[in-house]
């Protein structure tokens, strides 16, 4: 098989240059085109003389987030619930202080209006983190499914509350069971078991978060941030798994979920909207946002470059990752770095490497 460098020449050198100036110390990539991987490895080092390769466990953060979409789909599809329903249909006790409102929707597509909660994951339980989310305010002078803003992780923590009220399972369990074990991402998580995470430990990558010109070593590989599931925040695992998630959603949800569901998560539920929070006008699906080039493509954040098709959608992770899909392509893309170098160099890497691959591609 040609090697990364012989099949995505200038996509592999970003990835190094990147290294060099001190961006990330590796990376984890995935692509398929058509359904033939094109690229399945690692570049650079994990940690300190670790290699990186197609295997190491990488954190993906945010990127993780429409596992947690895609599971609330499922139980769609099974009658449980209803996108529009409201959130007190579930947990009554989040009906208060003007969030009465709030349905499934609004969760889902960021304009619900409960950002700055402080969760206090990991250092205190489950239970106090969907409290304290509870007993929160709406935010002042937010029109709930009309101000659009994203929501880092409180929003998140409410579904995963959701789907643990409807089946009865912690969320760590029914995460691998609704979406992660169907499709084969055996090596994924969202909250690890610690028998896993002692087995894994020299094979988790470490994070590195970019500070005044330095690589400081953060605590995301320890073992609090490993365990306790963040239901938009924590998913980790090989990112070619997230890949294979992205497949699954591009041939119509197939084995896992209904045609009509995916077109649903997927399509403009939010559209035009200036999000509070990213700062720029960026449309949303249900848990996914959609390619928003059409206003900026130069500045807006978390994009899927310059190529990317109007149809596509996925997902970044804070300053790291970022998976997608290009359905008129058939065009599948997941990768993620080590090293989080602040806002703007992240944003201009990511650019740069999406771009690079649909040029070695030749679909630019």
């Amino acid at each position: 098989m040609p090697t990364l460098e012989e099949r995505l020449p200038l996509t592999s050198q970003r990835i190094r240059e990147g290294i060099e100036s001190q961006l990330h110390t590796g990376m984890q990539f995935y692509v398929s085109l058509q359904g033939e991987v094109i690229a399945d490895a690692g570049i650079g080092e994990a940690r300190p003389g670790v290699p990186m390769t197609e295997t190491t466990l990488n954190l993906w953060l945010s990127a993780g987030k429409p596992l947690t979409a895609m599971a609330i789909a499922r139980l769609w599809e099974q009658g449980k619930l209803s996108i529009h329903d409201p959130v007190t249909r579930f947990i009554p006790e989040f009906g208060t202080l003007g969030k009465e409102p709030i349905t499934l929707l609004h969760l889902l597509n960021h304009t619900a209006g409960f950002r700055p909660v402080e969760t206090g994951w990991p250092d205190i339980e489950w239970t106090e983190i969907i409290q304290r989310i509870c007993n929160s305010p709406l935010e002042a002078n937010w029109q709930i499914g009309k101000t659009a803003g994203y929501h880092v992780t409180s929003s998140w923590f409410i579904l995963g509350e959701i789907l643990q009220r409807i089946t009865n399972q912690p969320y760590s369990e029914l995460i691998r069971e609704l979406i992660l074990e169907p499709l084969g991402m055996t090596e994924s998580w969202i909250g690890m078991p610690r028998e896993v995470y002692e087995q894994q430990q020299e094979n988790m990558a470490y994070v590195y978060q970019r500070e005044k010109g330095e690589m400081l070593l953060t605590e995301w590989h320890a073992e609090p941030r490993c365990l306790k599931p963040s239901p938009g925040g924590n998913a980790r695992g090989p990112i070619r798994e997230l890949g294979w998630f992205y497949e699954c959603l591009l041939h119509q949800g197939m084995p896992l979920f209904e045609p009509q569901t995916v077109e649903t998560m997927t399509s403009r539920h939010r559209e035009g909207k200036f999000d509070l929070t990213l700062q720029h006008i960026v449309d949303y699906g249900l848990g996914f946002i959609i390619n928003s080039n059409r206003y900026g493509e130069a500045t807006v954040p978390y994009g899927f470059g310059k190529y990317a098709s109007e149809k596509t959608f996925g997902h970044g992770g804070s300053q790291s990752s970022i998976a997608f899909t290009d359905p008129e392509r058939e065009l599948v893309v997941a990768f993620v770095a080590n090293g989080r170098p602040g806002e703007p160099k992240h944003q201009r890497r990511a650019k740069e490497i999406n771009e690079a691959i649909y040029e070695d591609l030749n679909l630019s």
